[in-house]
């Protein structure tokens, strides 16, 4: 007999499922994991393409070009350019260094593929979002074994001239022979307590290694070997749990390309902005899943948040510096658990950039399934210890004995969360006279009074800034971070205070107009006023003088650049070519001049960055001068105390702030300009901390003043002016979204309010350019 319609069960649908419902529908045949595979490869063939343009002298079409494999095709370029001038007033006035203008190049791994280099822009409507760089696919997961190099084991020897490695590496099932694995195996009968993420189909920041795909941290390097010869110690986790290695998803390569520690190279040519470049040599520029023409993230594993927010897989794990997953959340609406520095191991097996900041972060479309993963990447002997990441040794109180899951199951209801107090960081929310920042701080602080404090029931407690007008119907900190910073300061790091801006003057001149001439440096000496250093510092600790009028979290995280990378680079080469070795094959890309010599860059600005880091071989900075690495260490301390006590003085659970007050940017174009761009440090509060970040998307904006070029005075360069004139976005409008922290331990606190207010407010909209494929 046939079921009548009200028991006829609704077909299932992978777009936007859980991991639970994707659970339900193989255990009641809905679906498999071959299935569930085939149906995220057919994604990525209609998704997963190049959706930029590039800028050219002319605006001429370029010739067709052809790039690497992709869901099983080779990538298509648009041969369509845009002439640079539409985009930089006044060109023909320009007087600056050349310009380095976009082109098509053959890549320096596989000469015979092409990829975008120079200047480049958003497509509109480009119905592509380029999110995944490698495919876990036989024959193109890798250059070094591509194609028949990969044939399986069982059609046949390998071709004459095959490498000999590709002998071990063919024998890595690829994804939907991992998938058919398990259905065989289990059918729809998995143990779930045994492989909890059973049929999850993963994208890894390419950062990872992962020994079934290429893994160069985004470079275009020409590796001997382009996988490595075990995988990092999370990707093993996942494997042994259920979760299916699908791809490595597209990054800023280098985690965000590292910067420059100066020296005697310089690039030939010059980009006029890089905002929105989230861009690997390799595999190009992905796009914002609500808007083509826009940056994917500010920060680099932007492929993680736009595969997961454009349902090209279910989970990503990436990495963090200081804005490197939460960015990508934020921009496409996904969740984010972010751990505290380094619950999760990263630079063990890993690409790094700044080996005191970088961690793992874990996005998926529900705060659930990101704790989910989180117990699950828990090794039942180990823990989250791994040997070959030392800032893995955390304490072991800061993790939780009752696992992550349990506490990120609230329903929403009203008065959820009465008995909590709330502290609202108001710094994340200043606007600062910036039109472009007005909409989405108006909009964040009514989304937080309305749903944690109207509806969800929470005490809110705000911190104070001259640039906020106090909301007169929430209760004021006591002692906020302004009056923390004050009492710490002094004890923790003294030094600050007496740091120099570029110009030789100090940071804090309300500081050396208080106290009597001081050598603040080597031959740079200040003070106008009465006080001995030390008795203002006593003072200060003690709040019985006025603190600096700048003494806030966005100064104080001013940073110089550590030579730590040239170190993790070095460092993470040679352990590579030592894993194979052990296996009897030769890797001899094992440092910095090798990776030079055999890669290519899509700026000059990096090859001469990339030349001056090989160049650099002292671990410190310039001896009398400011010390990266000690500074880094000392700003977590400092931060880390300053956080707790505010929460202990005002008795607060746990803090909200707003990831940014900036929507995202437009591609290649330019920066928000003004006090705003100084006041954007706040937000790396969380990473210098190494503080656990729970991401939450809390809603969209659909207006927009994006800024413009315009020619300095002197012809040699562009610069950034506000735009007064408004863009109208199409619904949804781009996202924003509510970031949530407390010490390390309270996880559980951070989760029962995120999950709260994800359940109540249900925010997140499916981008609608990258819906369900056609039946």
């Amino acid at each position: 007999m046939s079921k009548l319609p009200a028991e006829q069960t609704t077909p299932f649908r992978l777009e936007e499922a859980t991991i639970d419902e994707l659970h339900r529908a193989i255990r009641d045949g809905g679906t498999t994991c071959v299935k569930v595979v085939e149906h995220y490869i057919a994604r990525a063939r209609a998704y997963n393409g190049p959706s930029s343009l590039l800028v050219t002298a002319d605006g001429a079409d370029i010739g067709k070009a052809a790039g690497t494999v992709r869901a099983q095709s080779a990538l298509q370029f648009p041969t369509e350019t845009v002439k640079a001038s539409t985009l930089l007033p006044d060109l023909d006035h320009y007087a600056g260094p050349p310009l380095e203008f976009g082109r098509m190049q053959a890549t320096a791994s596989d000469p015979s593929v092409q990829q975008q280099y120079g200047m480049i822009v958003g497509k509109p409507n480009a119905g592509q979002v380029n999110g995944l760089a490698t495919l876990n696919i036989r024959g193109e997961r890798s250059v070094t074994c591509r194609g028949d190099y990969d044939r399986h084991p069982d059609d046949g020897p390998l071709p004459e001239g095959a490498p000999a490695v590709c002998e071990i590496f063919r024998r890595q099932p690829d994804a939907l022979e991992q998938a058919a694995a398990l259905d065989k195996k289990y059918g729809s009968n998995p143990d779930l307590e045994k492989m909890p993420l059973y049929g999850v189909v993963f994208s890894f920041k390419d950062a990872f290694d992962t020994k079934d795909m290429r893994s160069t941290g985004g470079g275009d390097a020409r590796y001997d070997i382009d996988f490595p010869a075990r995988d990092h110690i999370l990707v093993d986790q996942l494997r042994k749990k259920g979760a299916i290695i699908y791809a490595k998803a597209l990054m800023t390569e280098y985690n965000g390309r590292a910067g420059d520690p100066g020296g005697r190279n310089h690039p030939d040519k010059v980009l006029p902005s890089v905002l929105g470049y989230q861009r690997s040599s390799w595999a190009g520029n992905p796009s914002n899943v609500y808007d083509t023409t826009r940056a994917a993230s500010l920060g680099s594993s932007s492929g993680s948040g736009v595969s997961v927010s454009a349902n090209l897989v279910m989970a990503s794990l990436g990495e963090e510096t200081r804005a490197s997953t939460r960015g990508p959340a934020n921009h496409n609406a996904v969740a984010l658990i972010l751990p505290h520095k380094a619950m999760l191991g990263f630079d063990g097996g890993a690409i790094g950039a700044d080996i005191y900041c970088d961690r793992t972060g874990i996005l998926c479309r529900t705060i659930a399934d990101c704790a989910k993963v989180l117990d699950a990447l828990k090794d039942p002997q180990h823990g989250y210890y791994d040997p070959r990441d030392p800032y893995t040794t955390v304490p072991r109180s800061s993790v939780l004995t009752t696992g992550y899951a349990v506490h990120a199951k609230s329903l929403g209801a009203k008065d959820t969360l009465r008995d909590m107090r709330i502290g609202i960081v108001r710094e994340s929310m200043l606007a600062a006279g910036s039109k472009a920042a007005a909409p989405i701080t108006t909009a964040a602080a009514k989304e937080i009074k309305s749903m944690l404090g109207d509806h969800l029931g929470a005490t809110l407690v705000e911190s104070s800034d001259p640039l906020w007008q106090a909301d007169p119907d929430v209760e004021p900190m006591t002692i906020d971070f302004r009056k923390a910073l004050a009492r710490l300061v002094p004890v923790f790091m003294p030094d600050l205070l007496f740091r120099l801006k570029d110009d030789g003057t100090p940071v804090f001149p309300d500081f050396a107009a208080a106290i009597v001439p001081t050598e603040f440096a080597p031959g740079k000496v200040f003070g106008s006023g009465k006080l001995q250093p030390i008795d203002y510092m006593v003072e200060l600790a003690d709040l019985r003088i006025t603190p600096p009028s700048n003494l806030d979290v966005s100064t104080v995280q001013n940073q110089i650049l550590a030579n730590s990378f040239r170190f993790h680079i070095r460092q993470y080469l040679s352990r590579r070519a030592d894993d194979w070795q052990a296996r009897g094959f030769t890797e001899t890309l094992v440092d910095w001049p090798a990776l030079n010599a055999r890669s290519k860059y899509w700026g000059d600005d990096q090859r001469s960055a990339y030349k001056n880091w090989e160049e650099t071989n002292d671990p410190r900075n310039p001896l009398g001068g400011r010390q990266g690495v000690d500074e880094r260490i000392m700003l977590r301390e400092l931060l880390r105390r300053v956080d707790m006590m505010v929460i202990l003085e005002n008795k607060l659970d746990a803090l909200v702030r707003l990831h940014t007050p900036l929507p995202p940017a437009k591609i290649g174009g330019p920066d928000e300009p003004g006090l705003i761009a100084r006041l954007r440090n706040e937000s790396q509060y969380g990473p210098n901390a190494g503080l656990t970040e729970i991401l939450i998307p809390a809603g969209y904006v659909t207006t927009a003043y994006d800024a413009k070029f315009a020619l300095s005075p002197d012809r040699k360069k562009y610069i950034a002016v506000a735009n007064d004139q408004p863009t109208t976005l199409a619904a949804p409008g781009l996202p924003f979204s509510l970031v949530f922290r407390a010490e390390p331990g309270k996880e559980d606190i951070t989760l029962k309010i995120a999950s709260a207010y994800e359940a109540a407010s249900k925010r997140r909209v499916p981008p609608p350019a990258f819906g369900p494929l056609p039946a």
